[in-house]
């Protein structure tokens, strides 16, 4: 079977034994490579200060340290990854990849 026909919700993996939110509505959600790129994309824009502290429901104070490590994360499973991953997987990272870093660059301004 061909990477890109591969049905991608397989490849996650669930906490516990319900399988959905019906029978379980506590259950952590599903993790799969997408939400995890989206998470750590989420952190980055986070650290960068552009979306709000949940606690305090103002924007998070920036800490470009962690943002750039977090990018760096996000390249290195970008070329890890590399060739392993279907296409719709490969597009986000890379666009979150783009869109991260010339957020970055607009915050050393």
């Amino acid at each position: 079977m061909a990477q890109d026909e591969r049905d991608e919700s397989q490849r996650g993996f669930t906490l516990g034994e319900s399988s959905s939110p019906e029978e379980a509505p506590d259950a952590i959600p599903k993790i799969d490579f997408s939400t995890f790129v989206i998470s750590l994309g989420t952190s980055a824009m986070y650290h960068m200060g552009m979306l709000n502290d949940p606690e305090q429901g103002e924007p998070a104070e920036a800490n470009l340290v962690l943002a750039q490590q977090t990018i760096d994360t996000l390249e290195m499973l970008s070329e890890k990854t590399q060739g392993n991953l279907g296409t719709q997987e490969a597009k986000l990272i890379e666009s979150l990849l783009y869109e991260l870093r010339m957020q970055f660059v607009e915050c050393e301004k």
